[in-house]
């Protein structure tokens, strides 16, 4: 697998791409940490915390495809130079809000923004437009590892500073970190491309689109990412709730989150290897069938530490591995010239699930009590995008011929 990335312009652009993704995805991804801690300071509820966090799952798909399409005609470096900057800013601004309104503004759009726009279908895109073709699976697998590897080393680190400085000065400190990773965007912005993009479709950037939107396997795969997005962010948002129901210490959500984080490094390493083997669909159709089966087995049983512990480690092999499948789908279907917005759409889609994992889990915790019909939600979701990855087809969609 590695032998494709042994080439020093190879490496430092994959590199540079895992780098800014440990950091916008790990910041992200420890968002739930918070929800106490603003809870108990701003007393807005439990509900309305989680309205900001699920405004924040949509608008970090919402600019996906449309910082992916400005990177992709313009170029990434004042993309994700601007998205780092306004993620800092966000997080900066987070403790100076105590109304519902003021939490959507700062975690709902700044941080979320920030974050998508240095994300997935940016550096991604970025990267396969700058790597051989035999490098790009085992690259999106090394970048994606960069993204967990963010979650391992930021949650136990935040919920640290969380108890000796309070959750503000961590929230201050995660901005400062957010900033130190701009020198790396020269290093992946500032490599040229390794050879002119194409694409599979014909025409610009918005006949591309549209005949993605037209495509079969296309809209199958977003179905199937869809739940990907539910069951990903009603977990990073309302783990540490669950944890604190059964009546443990916070310090179990957080290893909990590390060890997904950690997790997920050897299986998106995995995925990205399985992907030059295997067919896509049938790599992402084992992973949310098994899902489907981990969650059953937490539900049966005790809730101990190392339930949550065993439960971590089997959901995060899956986590986000499930990106380097599904963008290489996407690629292949309509070639990397357009891969930026239209691995963004893909986004997108597993964003709206996001929103409703987010939100419909604070609400069944208000009315019930507990996640309980959330958990088999998850189930029934996790099973179904086993089965519509299924027909998904991979190969070249023939583009459409244009009018003389």
């Amino acid at each position: 697998m590695f032998r494709t990335l042994s080439r020093p312009e190879v490496l430092v652009t994959t590199l540079a791409a895992a780098g800014i993704l440990m950091v916008t995805m790990g910041a992200r991804q420890s968002l739930g940490l918070f929800v106490a801690p603003l809870n108990t300071h701003t007393g807005l509820g439990i509900a309305s915390i989680s309205l900001a966090m699920a405004v924040g799952q949509f608008t970090w798909g919402a600019i996906q495809p449309v910082a992916g399409a400005v990177a992709d005609r313009y170029g990434a470096r004042a993309v994700l130079i601007g998205g780092l900057l306004v993620l800092a800013v966000g997080s900066a601004l987070t403790p100076f809000m105590d109304s519902g309104l003021g939490l959507i503004f700062s975690i709902g759009l700044l941080s979320a923004m920030g974050a998508g726009a240095g994300s997935f279908s940016v550096l991604i895109g970025a990267a396969a437009q700058r790597l051989p073709v035999e490098a790009r699976g085992a690259a999106s697998g090394v970048i994606n590892a960069g993204g967990s590897f963010g979650q391992f080393v930021f949650a136990p680190i935040l919920q640290r500073l969380i108890q000796s400085i309070g959750w503000m000065g961590a929230l201050w400190a995660m901005a400062i970190a957010t900033l130190a990773a701009l020198p790396l965007v020269g290093r992946l912005a500032g490599a040229p491309p390794a050879h002119a993009p194409t694409a599979a479709t014909g025409g610009g950037l918005g006949q591309a689109v549209k005949e993605a939107m037209g495509d079969r396997s296309y809209l199958l795969l977003h179905a199937g990412f869809f739940t990907c997005g539910f069951h990903i962010a009603f977990l990073v948002t309302h783990l540490p709730g669950e944890v604190n129901l059964c009546g443990l210490p916070p310090s179990v959500a957080s290893w909990s989150l590390a060890i997904i984080g950690l997790a997920n490094i050897f299986g998106s390493l995995y995925a990205g290897s399985c992907v030059a083997r295997y067919r896509s669909k049938y790599i992402l159709a084992a992973m949310y069938a098994s899902r489907a089966l981990l969650i059953i087995w937490y539900l049966m049983m005790p809730r101990t530490e190392w339930t949550y512990y065993l439960f971590a480690a089997g959901l995060g092999f899956t986590w986000l591995a499930t990106v380097p499948p599904t963008a290489a789908i996407v690629g292949k279907l309509f070639g990397v010239r357009y891969l930026g917005t239209l691995f963004g759409l893909t986004l997108l889609s597993h964003q709206i699930g996001g929103f409703l994992g987010a939100y419909l889990g604070g609400l069944t915790l208000t009315r019930f009590g507990d996640y309980g019909w959330m958990w088999y939600a998850d189930i029934a979701l996790a099973a179904a995008a086993a089965l519509v990855n299924l027909p998904i087809r991979e190969k070249p969609v023939q583009p459409v011929a244009q009018p003389a």
